[in-house]
């Protein structure tokens, strides 16, 4: 392969991570309305608005044409955020 493949192929992966990392952006930012909820733990509000922060912030862990570092906070912030509502849930229909 030649140098111009490569680029087509770094770019055509950047921006597919780019709307990875968006759209995981946007299902966080739908999340938000968790966060009002009373019995949702305060370290997984404080784990949402951290991946938010880490996510729009030029400080990065890997360099920004690369977003895996990005996706895998807003996945974790994501996962974290719906199993304490889940779990939240729970306790509030075993307490009905």
């Amino acid at each position: 392969m030649d140098g111009q493949t490569w680029l087509v192929l770094a770019t055509i992966a950047a921006a597919v991570m780019l709307v990875a990392a968006a759209v995981l952006l946007v299902r966080v930012f739908k999340a938000r309305r968790l966060l009002m909820d009373a019995g949702i733990p305060l370290r997984n509000k404080a784990l949402f608005w951290t991946a938010v922060v880490y996510t729009i912030s030029p400080v990065d862990l890997l360099p920004d044409p690369i977003y895996l570092d990005d996706i895998g906070v807003l996945l974790v912030a994501l996962k974290a955020l719906h199993s304490a509502a889940q779990k939240a849930g729970l306790e509030r229909a075993n307490r009905d």
